[in-house]
């Protein structure tokens, strides 16, 4: 259910497909990974008033006792003021009366500055579940994705959802720091999972887009990307390294289309058949050692 008569292009999680997507932004405030290409073009505004509550009011009119679920959308909502969001979350409680899950992506810059209590204040108003793409837990990757965050920073953000009550839904890309920089993004990725404990982990893997300046690097000559073999083998690298208490379950999916193997657990229990089934992945493709951009990409 989406109103905004915005043409720009909307996208919001898979698991977001039944909701009230409520447009209170458009574009991406950062717009900078050079992997990305979702926003490009898109000038960045936060909408006013009048915009956000006519959506509303088309949604009270096609059903308000429908709407169960809402996406505060574009990028990265949590730009918006915290009081102004307050606002917002209890318009919302108001008018949907069986309402019982607001969420928005959350970009880690986004994240660090709202303090604990503006955190935890959303929370209780109803944000109740974050969408971070953390993408890596190495900072020199970090970096030269321009992400805008380093480690640490990246973990810091991951820990205030978790911290404030909110669930948090952690995206990590396989093969974003190409051949060179694989080990060691496998590692500090497990090490960043390992701290933040996240509700939800979804693994990607990279693939290049048009208008992306990773694409661009490709074509350079300046980015080599992980073969489907290696992709495997980066993906069992972390799921192996991932250590999480029973205290701290965590929902694991792999079923992206990007993805080349649909993987599905939560851990710690499923870290064993979850290791070997990357690790049966690993022998099928171990022929499969060439990335073909024309089919992966764009």
């Amino acid at each position: 259910m989406f109103f905004d008569t915005n043409t720009s292009n909307v996208f919001r999680p898979p698991s977001e497909a039944n909701s009230f997507i409520l447009r209170i932004t458009r574009g991406c405030a950062h717009n900078k990974c050079t992997y990305c290409n979702m926003y490009r073009g898109v000038r960045f505004e936060i909408l006013n008033d009048e915009e956000v509550s006519r959506q509303i009011a088309l949604a009270i009119k096609a059903g308000k006792n429908t709407v169960r679920r809402i996406f505060l959308a574009d990028g990265d909502a949590l730009v918006v003021p915290t009081a102004r969001l307050l606002k917002i979350l209890a318009v919302l409680k108001d008018s949907f009366p069986h309402l019982n899950r607001v969420s928005s992506y959350a970009a880690p810059k986004d994240i660090l500055r709202k303090s604990p209590e503006e955190l935890k204040a959303l929370k209780e108003a109803g944000l109740t579940l974050l969408y971070y793409g953390m993408e890596t837990g190495d900072s020199e990757v970090l970096e030269r994705v321009k992400k805008g965050v380093n480690g640490e920073e990246s973990i810091e953000a991951g820990q205030k959802v978790i911290a404030a009550g909110m669930k948090l839904s952690m995206m990590i890309i396989i093969g974003i720091a190409g051949v060179e920089g694989s080990k060691k993004h496998a590692i500090k990725t497990a090490e960043a999972i390992n701290a933040i404990k996240p509700t939800m982990l979804s693994a990607l893997t990279m693939m290049l887009y048009r208008g992306s300046e990773l694409l661009e690097e490709y074509e350079r000559g300046e980015f080599n990307p992980l073969s489907p073999y290696q992709i495997m083998v980066e993906l069992n690298e972390i799921i192996s390294r991932i250590d999480l208490p029973k205290t701290s379950p965590c929902i694991f999916r792999s079923n992206h289309v990007s993805n080349y193997v649909q993987l599905a657990g939560n851990f710690p229990k499923d870290k064993e058949r979850l290791v070997l089934e990357t690790e049966f992945a690993i022998e099928q493709m171990k022929n499969v050692k060439e990335y073909d951009v024309y089919n992966r990409g764009f």
